[in-house]
Formats: C-alpha cells, sequence, structure tokens
C-alpha cells in the first residue's frame, strides 16, 4: 500500500513538472546527499537529477532571472564558465523560480543569449526551497556523488571580480581537493527570488 502511495505521488509529480525524492529532509545542506528531483524545460520535458549528472563530476545548479540587473551583470561570466568546463564532465543547468517570469519571456531571454546548457522551470519554488536559494544568480554545486559541495555566488562583484568563487570550488573538486570549510558557502551577489505564496503555512502569531 505504501508503495502504491509513492507511485501515485511520483506520478502526480510528474504531471506538475515537478520531481523531488521521498524522504524526511525538506532542504539540502552544505555536505549533505541532495536526492533526487525533475523539472519541466521550456519545451515541457522533464530532465532529473539523474539524467543531467549522469558521467559527469559536477553539476552547477544557476539560479537565474530574466529581469534582474545582477543577473545580465553575470551571464557573459557564466557563459565563459560553462565553456571552459564543458568538456570537464562538468554540466551546468539554469534554474528559473521567479513566480512572474513567464515561458516565452524565459525562452526569449535565453534565446538573446544564446544560452546552450539545460534551462528548467521551477513554478512552485520547490527546488529553490529545497536547496534554500536566495538570489539570482546563486550557484550549487553537486559531486558526482550527489553531495552539496558548495552553496553561493560566482564570485566577489558583479563589475570587477578579485575572487573567482565558482571557478576555485569546481578546480578543488576536479583536482581531488578538500575544500576549505571557510570556502563552502559565500554570499550571492544579486536580486530576491520572488516566490509563490504559501497558502499552508501557519501564519498566526
Amino acid at each position: 500500500m505504501t508503495k502504491y502511495i509513492v507511485y501515485i505521488t511520483l506520478v502526480l509529480s510528474l504531471l506538475s513538472g515537478i520531481v523531488l525524492g521521498e524522504d524526511d529532509e525538506t532542504t539540502v545542506k552544505i555536505d549533505g546527499k541532495v536526492k533526487e528531483w525533475g523539472l519541466k524545460n521550456t519545451e515541457n520535458k522533464i530532465h532529473t537529477l539523474a539524467e543531467l549528472s549522469k558521467d559527469k563530476e559536477i553539476v552547477v545548479l544557476v539560479f537565474m532571472a530574466t529581469q534582474c540587473p545582477a543577473a545580465d551583470d553575470y551571464v557573459d561570466r557564466i557563459l565563459k564558465l560553462y565553456g571552459d568546463y564543458k568538456e570537464k564532465k562538468i554540466q551546468f543547468v539554469g534554474l528559473h523560480s521567479n513566480k512572474h517570469e513567464t515561458i516565452d519571456e524565459i525562452k526569449a531571454y535565453h534565446k538573446k543569449h544564446k544560452i546552450a546548457f539545460p534551462i528548467l522551470i521551477d513554478p512552485k519554488n520547490i527546488i529553490a526551497d529545497y536547496f534554500q536559494a536566495r538570489r539570482t544568480p546563486e550557484v550549487f554545486v553537486i559531486d558526482k556523488n550527489n553531495i552539496l559541495r558548495y552553496r553561493g555566488g560566482i564570485d566577489d562583484s558583479r563589475k570587477k571580480p578579485k575572487t573567482h568563487y565558482l571557478r576555485t570550488i569546481m578546480e578543488y573538486i576536479l583536482n581531488g581537493k578538500t575544500i576549505p570549510e571557510k570556502e563552502k558557502k559565500t554570499r550571492a551577489i544579486g536580486c530576491t527570488i520572488k516566490r509563490v505564496r504559501k497558502t499552508d503555512i501557519d501564519r498566526t502569531p
């Protein structure tokens, strides 16, 4: 009976375009195991973490936005990182979790900037909430064992960065080096993610 309920839940999740593995964890923390999840892309096709991470050393999730000046500042740098690392078994994935963004708007934005890596839609902020993503752009680095190794900014400045956080983290992982504790989390620079209102939250004072 329990397996049947889980199966029905998974089917309903697939129909809604969101898949999230069943366990007791509602969020994932640094050095924690990332559970299986999936989202639809702009063409209504579901991509799962298992598929995206297959034969990859690293998956880099980038929370993006179509109407954020900070995100615009980072587009070229994101594309440069993608180009530099796509042959090194690193999968970049863009996620859109802002409630006001339309599919057509997202398509137009990525066509304009010639973004070639997968773009997924998180319409109910379920994946953003799971990763506790706050801003755009904000990145989350998952290794080949599905362990969350880093969260935070791409670098330390919208205009003239001096410290390149994401590039450094990817090099640590690719070279089998231990990530220093103080470098596992940094402050993301950008706009806040505009979330949907959760009607099941008790707001009684």
